[in-house]
This record gives C-alpha cells, sequence and structure tokens, in this order.
C-alpha cells in the first residue's frame, strides 16, 4: 500500500506484483475514491467514475463490501455490484434507479451490460467519464478465457484514463496487458522482508507448508483422519475438479460429525454467493471448493489449507496457500502427493521459491472406504456422484501443465479407483484395453442399486421400462444410444458455430452459393492431378470449362 497509493494519486499507471495476503485491495480502493474526489466536475448519477474488474464473483463481493465501509462516508458516490448468477435485466434496472459511480464487476457481465442499448441502458456513454480502471488477478483474468471480454470492454474505455493492474504472479500474457492497456506504467514488485527479498519466496512467511506422501487408496483415510483431529479450526480442502468436490463434499459430511462442511465450485449458478457469505462468518468448518476460491479471496482465521489434488499449474499452488497466513497472520498448507509425484516437491522449490517440510502418513487411521462403498451401495446418486469424480479426475490429471511429473500412464488405476470407492471402474478411452488385476468390483448388479430420492428413482425405473420395450421390439438387441455428454461445452461451441455463420449469411458473403460449388470443384481437380489420376492437359480443359461456365453465369446477371 505504501509503495502503490502515491504513485497511483500522482496519475501513474501502476503495475503491482506483490505476495498473497498483502493488502492489494487497499492499494487500489483508496487512490479511487482520492481520486474520485479530486474531481472538479462532480460525477452525476449516471457517469462512472472508475471500474474494478475481478475474475470471479466471490472476489468481487469481497472488493465491493471493502469499498462501502468507505463510500458510506461519501454518499455522493454510488456503487454498483454487475456479477453473474442473477438476472442482467435486473442490474439493468438497478443500474438506471441508482446509477454506479463505481462499478465492481465480472469481465463476463460487464461486457453483457455494454451490449445492452436495446434494453436501455447506454453504458458506452456513461464510461466517457472515467478516471480509473482496475484488473485485480490479472493474470487469472487472462488464464481463464476473459481475453476476449476484456479487450471488448477497453474498447469502450477512453484512453485518458489510470489504470492500475494488480496480481500476485506476473505471467507473459500479463506483460503483454501491460503493454496494451497501460501507459508508461511504474513496476511495483513487493516481497517479503529478510532472507525472502532475495529469494523471491512468493508465499507470505509467516506460512508453514507442508506435503504428505501416500498412496492414492490410502488418501481418504489421511484426510479424514487429519481433519477429525482438528475439528475446531477453519479449513480449506481444495480438489481438482467440480465433480470431485460434489462427491467427497457428500462423503465429508457423511462422515466427520459436530462440523459445519459446506461445498462449493464453479458451476453452481446461484447458490455461490451464499455459500460464501454464510462460510466466512463461521468459526470454524470446512469449505470444499476448487480453483474458485483460490484467488484473492480473504476468508478470516483459516488455519489450514489442504490440497488434496496438487493444482494444474504451480502457480495456482501459490494462491491456494494464500488463503491462510494472510496480513500477518499465522496458517498451514498440506499438499498431499502420490509416490510417483514426490519430484513436484523440488519443482516448488525451483520454480516457485516455496520451501515446504515433510509430514508423514498417521499410522493409527481407521479405513472408511468399505463405508464410503456401502454409501454408494445405499443410494445412486453417490454411486453416480463417484463415478462422475473419478472420470473427471483422471481427464483433469492428462492435462496438467508439469505433465513431466504428472504422467497418467505412470498413474495407479486400480489404487485410484480404490481411493475414490468405487463400485466397478467406468467405460472411458484412458482405460480401453487395461486390465486391473489389483481392483476387484462388486458382485452386486449395479443397475438395481436405486436413488434414495423417490421422485428420482420412479423416473429412472420409468426409463429401464422404455428401454426393456425397446429392447424386446428391437428383437433382444440393445438399441445404442450415444452417451451424452456431462458437460454442456460442446453443445454450447457448436451453438456459437450456427450464430456466426448465420451472421455471416446475414451480413452477405462475397462467394455466392453456386461460385463456392466451382471453388469446391476446382480444389478437388487440383487433388485429382496431385494424385496423377488425370493428366496436366484434362485438368486445364476441365478448369477451363468451369470458369467460362462461370463467367456465363455472370453476365446473364
Amino acid at each position: 500500500q505504501s509503495a502503490t497509493i502515491p504513485l497511483f494519486m500522482n496519475n501513474k499507471d501502476v503495475a503491482a506484483e506483490a505476495v498473497t495476503g498483502s493488502g492489494k485491495t487497499l492499494a487500489f480502493v483508496i487512490p479511487i475514491l482520492e481520486i474520485l474526489l479530486r474531481r472538479e466536475e462532480k460525477l452525476k448519477k449516471m457517469q462512472v467514475g472508475a471500474i474494478i474488474i475481478t475474475p470471479t464473483r466471490e472476489l468481487a463481493i469481497q472488493i465491493d463490501e471493502v469499498l462501502s465501509h468507505f463510500t458510506k462516508h461519501f454518499p455522493r458516490f454510488s456503487q454498483i455490484l454487475l456479477i453473474g448468477g442473477r438476472n442482467p435485466m435486473e442490474d439493468v434496472e438497478k443500474f438506471k434507479e441508482q446509477g454506479g459511480n463505481i462499478i465492481v464487476a465480472t469481465p463476463g457481465r460487464l461486457e453483457d451490460l455494454f451490449r445492452r442499448k436495446a434494453d436501455g441502458l447506454d453504458l458506452a456513454s456513461c464510461v466517457k467519464s472515467l478516471d480509473v480502471l482496475v484488473l485485480d488477478e490479472a493474470d487469472r483474468l487472462l488464464d481463464m478465457g476473459f481475453e476476449a471480454s476484456l479487450n471488448a470492454i477497453l474498447d469502450f474505455l477512453p484512453k485518458q484514463r489510470r489504470t492500475g493492474l494488480f496480481s500476485a504472479t506476473q505471467t507473459q500474457e500479463v506483460e503483454n496487458l501491460v503493454r496494451a492497456g497501460l501507459r508508461n506504467p511504474v513496476r511495483i514488485s513487493v516481497k517479503e522482508k529478510g532472507m525472502a527479498a532475495s529469494n523471491t519466496q512468493k508465499t507470505p512467511t509467516r506460512l508453514e507448508n507442508y506435503y504428505m506422501i501416500c498412496k492414492a487408496d490410502e488418501k481418504f483415510n489421511q484426510l479424514v483422519h487429519f481433519l477429525r483431529q482438528h475439528k475446531q479450526e477453519k479449513h480449506l480442502v481444495f480438489f481438482s475438479t467440480c465433480a470431485c468436490v460434489e462427491y467427497y463434499g457428500k462423503a465429508l459430511e457423511a462422515l466427520i460429525k459436530q462440523v459445519k462442511i459446506m461445498s462449493i465450485h464453479g458451476k453452481m449458478k446461484h447458490k455461490r454467493n451464499k455459500i460464501f457469505t454464510e462460510f466466512r462468518k463461521l468459526p470454524g468448518g470446512i469449505l470444499v471448493c476448487t480453483d474458485v476460491m483460490a484467488r484473492g479471496i480473504d476468508i478470516p482465521e483459516v488455519h489450514w489449507v489442504l490440497q488434496y489434488d496438487p493444482p494444474s499449474s504451480a502457480s495456482a499452488f501459490v494462491h491456494r496457500c494464500g488463503r491462510t497466513a494472510r496480513i500477518g497472520n499465522v496458517g498451514s498448507a498440506l499438499v498431499f502427493l502420490l509416490p510417483m509425484e514426490e519430484s513436484y516437491i523440488n519443482f516448488l522449490s525451483i520454480n516457485q521459491k516455496c520451501p515446504m517440510q515433510e509430514m508423514k502418513p498417521q499410522t493409527d487411521v481407521s479405513d472408511l472406504l468399505p463405508k464410503l462403498k456401502s454409501m454408494a451401495l445405499a443410494d445412486r446418486a453417490v454411486f453416480e456422484k463417484g463415478m462422475k469424480a473419478f472420470v473427471s479426475y483422471v481427464q483433469a490429471y492428462a492435462k496438467h501443465e508439469c505433465n513431466l511429473i504428472f504422467r497418467i500412464k505412470d498413474l495407479d488405476f486400480a489404487s485410484l479407483a480404490k481411493g475414490f470407492a468405487l463400485l466397478k471402474m467406468p467405460k472411458m478411452p484412458e482405460l480401453r484395453g487395461k486390465c486391473f488385476p489389483d481392483f476387484t468390483p462388486v458382485t452386486v448388479n449395479t443397475d438395481s442399486i436405486s436413488f434414495k430420492d423417490k421422485n428420482r428413482e420412479k423416473q429412472r425405473q420409468k426409463q429401464l421400462e422404455q428401454q426393456r420395450q425397446e429392447r424386446q421390439e428391437n428383437g433382444g438387441k440393445k438399441k445404442f444410444i450415444k452417451n451424452k455428454a456431462w458437460s454442456k461445452q460442446k453443445a454450447k461451441r457448436e451453438k456459437k458455430k450456427k450464430v456466426t455463420a448465420k451472421r455471416k449469411h446475414e451480413e452477405g458473403s462475397d462467394i455466392e452459393d453456386e461460385d463456392m460449388e466451382e471453388l469446391l470443384n476446382d480444389t478437388r481437380l487440383l487433388k485429382r492431378l496431385k494424385k496423377g489420376k488425370i493428366s496436366e492437359e484434362e485438368f486445364e480443359k476441365r478448369l477451363t470449362g468451369s470458369q467460362s461456365r462461370l463467367k456465363a453465369e455472370t453476365v446473364a446477371d
């Protein structure tokens, strides 16, 4: 704050890099208010003086709260929070009613509101008075694929403005953004005091970082044992995928009593804000989450950050750990690793300057996997969640950034399936043609496992009856049904392609359909010539014929 605030207030663009939990939020909130207070002309209701863009809703809510502590003393400023998870029209109406001199937003929703001119909101005109733009967690904004949204937003904003770019890690993408969006920026890099300054350590010095090496089928038992021993404390437990959060969140709820356990991930649309706010107020408890909670989130008094799955990138490791030991407080972090992943420790110490100590696995641990299996046998919902979690974990593992350490070829699938307490192996491309003598599937027919929820079970039985009838009609053969994707990404991509094609068609292309057909024919001819199927004379003859036909049609038109 002491490095950034004076520079920002002296009309300098700043690009600040500082360790997590070092108070970056106030480093831009205070200058924003100071700059707006110094304006010669007071901001009108519909004029925007400052915009703060942040990658996640949770972080946006948090910044909005911090900002409101200051703006309540300055009633002349109105502030508005623009995030996903609610109807955009509500935001349009709210902006029209209250205005928004200071906007705190996520990129997707802000870009959407810029395109709401038809709904009576001309945000592009409102931002002409903009003085300050702040991009918080800038590298994450680019990581999460918001680059197109950011570029679209920047096009609407005036060039004469102050811009602040804040992040705990600087990447090449952020460097490119600095060059594009900032004018003669002052670079601020704040390191930890003492030894760490020469070492450029990226985690807080008061953070105790541990790692535990254990097999895949022992990992869950170790986690539960650890959480039971630290019941009175506040924990964040990170998993690699949304499906793993869904599955293990339910499992921990059933196995750890007298502790408040909550789950949060990116696919929860409307519940996220409520869960996040509620957990912040709790004195103790467990929040099971994905990397949606890894950035900038300030949850008071987090004692332990537990990483059940290592994150997909080394910088994400630092951000996860940074949820504890914030603003000079003491905190601890523990990552669980498989024996084949031990070299990740050396990698982190070199790549992220992150010192770590080993924590030995506990010996007096009770085996809870049979309990988890019996939960799956008793309720189909648990069984299906387990299968989805396993598949998503394997797919995420295959895409790991450090694929020299996290090699899917070396993964012990049998041990992993035991660790997920699976009743049988799922059918997936990664397991095709493999045998698993160490894994024993249950003898029960998994189709006979019913849902505890009676309505879901009724629906399932109805579908099974339909399948039986179809089988009888097809002479005992099962009708081939292509598996439906769990994710809607493919459908979204297809829809986007159709919309783009439609737009291009409406705008009018230079090439008519008939012309396109001619071009395709010419391309086919060229391919046949290359393969030696037709001679050069034949090629020229046919080509001339098609061109003269095209010319004749053009003259006729």
